[in-house]
């Protein structure tokens, strides 16, 4: 398969099929068009217990899969808000973390599973919930980028310290972790919230300029009777 990404503001992945057979993955709802020649099969990915846990992680329960009939076939995934699409070759990374929601699609040999925190604290306070998910396995992925995207190689032992919600996806060699906000004046004044996420080096941290729950919130509060 080939890939293109299409779009400035809500961008989208074009996906062009080499094969017959070639298959791609996404979450129900995921697919924007496609051409003639492409056959969709709905299913629980994994088995119930992998869409159960996909379900808690913010992924539709069911997976829908998308198979090439005929070579020269297309299929496009489009972004949800406005943002980046990142492609992702996922046998070269070590194993990577993705917060809920920023699985797009992936060719079927990824395979896309839910994780754990590495502290129980981070799941009940972290604000993006305590399942998280894992990409493994080999081929391309797509994930969704909030606003920009902002990548940063964190050296052995080096932290940075970032607002829940703009975490898109870290190697599996970092680890992750809640802490509280110090000071009484800045838990009640300071505007960001009782947490912040600690991710310690080393590997690959991918960042995002926008946290849409955020901006949602302020949307929220600013409509009538709210």
């Amino acid at each position: 398969m080939r890939y293109a990404i299409v779009g400035d503001t809500m961008p989208a992945v074009e996906v062009l099929f080499d094969a017959p057979g070639e298959t791609m993955y996404t979450q129900s709802g995921g697919m924007a068009w496609m051409s003639d020649g492409i056959s969709m099969d709905s299913n629980m990915r994994g088995g119930l217990g992998k869409s159960i846990g996909r379900m808690f992680s913010g992924e539709s329960m069911f997976m829908a899969t998308y198979r090439a009939e005929r070579p020269g076939a297309t299929i496009a995934f489009a972004s949800t808000v406005a943002g980046e699409v990142m492609p992702v070759n996922v046998g070269e990374m070590n194993g990577l973390i993705c917060q809920k929601g920023a699985f797009l699609c992936a060719q079927d040999s990824v395979h896309l599973n839910v994780t754990f925190t590495r502290k129980f604290s981070a799941g009940l306070f972290g604000g993006e919930g305590f399942i998280l998910q894992e990409l493994s396995g080999y081929g391309m992925a797509f994930l969704e980028i909030d606003g920009d995207k902002v990548e940063k190689t964190l050296a052995p032992g080096e932290v940075i310290k970032v607002d829940t919600g703009n975490v898109v996806a870290f190697e599996r060699s970092v680890s992750y972790e809640i802490e509280t906000v110090k000071g009484i004046k800045n838990i009640f004044f300071g505007g960001e919230g009782l947490f912040l996420t600690r991710l310690v080096g080393p590997g690959r941290v991918i960042l995002q300029t926008q946290n849409f729950n955020e901006f949602a919130g302020r949307i929220i509060r600013l409509i009538p009777g709210k």
